[in-house]
């Protein structure tokens, strides 16, 4: 019985933090219909752009037998519903179309390049929130003092200045004067032949081939576009920790806490800090989210391999097939972030259950 009971119990509690299939299946419904909408938005952008779809492959100089011909092998001919079907079951394929700058499949050029944002994101996120958060927490805990201010200026800074001001001055003192980092680009040319691409993240293929002077190259590139953009999503993540920190601070409870003789920090971090973590998660999940859309001019500045890059240049080409693969891809990365916030909030709040 005592088993039993302890298996119920236990399996009761994954239940309340993993949802039933019934409303998992809603919530895959859900996400389904908004994959389609996402899908005809890039189809309707695709089709309203005053870009002739049959120019941009064949070119100004195109005899009308030429043209039409293409035009029908693009389906161009059929209702616009039929064409809307194809490009449906296209996209369940993955197949984008291809590329009219290098003239391979989309989804091959985004293979390529979208490792490199990643990587830098992911780099620039774990640095952002790792000062972001502790910051916005001591800038609540010791409000309007000088750590207020520090994280204040802080704030300023990321916001306000642009990131090609600050990677182009990055550069110049990094760079060019102390020679404390490595220039544009990737990775250095004479390492190029050295790396054994694995998982497509140059820093952890280093470390797994054990090449310490690679890591120390593929290293010394990333770290100062990582940290333009680490500046930028850490003002936003303080700033909100910040606002939900104080907000949290002037609550009953914590005055409950103090007058049990609870420490300082063991109130901030065990108790306050606890209710505002799925805001907090929310926050750190769309800066994350932005800086693997938006890292174009921080790319464009330090000559970054990487998917922001790509997408602009297809846009400045006229590359519409890379333009609408690229704008799903987009879409795609907020819904799949919203799940993962949703399976978070499950566990750290017991309300959403």
């Amino acid at each position: 019985m005592t088993t039993r009971s302890a298996t119920s119990s236990g399996a009761e509690g994954w239940t309340r933090i993993f949802p039933p299939a019934f409303a998992v299946l809603r919530r895959m419904g859900s996400v389904l219909i908004t994959l389609i909408g996402l899908a005809a938005l890039t189809f309707m952008i695709g089709r309203m752009l005053p870009i002739d779809p049959v120019i941009a492959v064949l070119g100004d100089n195109v005899t009308a037998q030429a043209y039409q011909a293409m035009y029908v092998q693009l389906g161009l001919d059929q209702p616009l519903l039929v064409q809307f079907g194809n490009y449906l079951l296209d996209v369940a394929r993955l197949d984008f179309g291809r590329s009219l700058i290098s003239g391979r499949p989309v989804i091959d050029e985004i293979a390529r390049t979208f490792p490199a944002t990643l990587e830098l994101a992911t780099v620039a996120m774990i640095m952002g929130t790792g000062i972001g958060v502790p910051l916005g927490v001591l800038a609540a805990v010791y409000r309007n003092s000088i750590i207020d201010h520090v994280a204040r200026v802080c704030s300023l800074i990321g916001y306000s200045a642009p990131n090609f001001w600050l990677g182009l001055m990055g550069l110049v003192l990094f760079y060019a004067m102390l020679g404390w980092v490595n220039g544009p680009g990737r990775i250095g040319f004479i390492h190029e032949m050295d790396l054994r691409p694995v998982t497509g993240f140059h820093l952890i293929d280093a470390l797994l081939a054990g090449n310490w002077p690679l890591f120390r190259n593929v290293f010394g590139h990333i770290i100062l576009p990582a940290s333009i953009l680490a500046l930028t999503s850490m003002a936003y993540i303080s700033r909100m920790t910040r606002s939900f920190m104080i907000e949290q601070l002037e609550q009953e409870y914590v005055i409950t806490a103090r007058a049990k003789g609870l420490g300082t920090w063991r109130i901030v971090w065990l108790h306050v800090f606890r209710n505002v973590a799925v805001q907090v998660i929310t926050v750190v999940a769309l800066s994350y989210a932005f800086l693997l859309e938006g890292a174009v001019l921080t790319e464009t500045v330090f000559a970054w391999p990487g998917f922001g890059r790509f997408m602009t240049n297809s846009l400045l080409a006229g590359d519409m097939n890379s333009v609408v693969g690229c704008t799903l891809l987009i879409g795609v990365i907020f819904v799949v972030l919203n799940l993962i916030c949703d399976l978070l909030y499950r566990v750290l709040d017991p309300r959403t259950r």
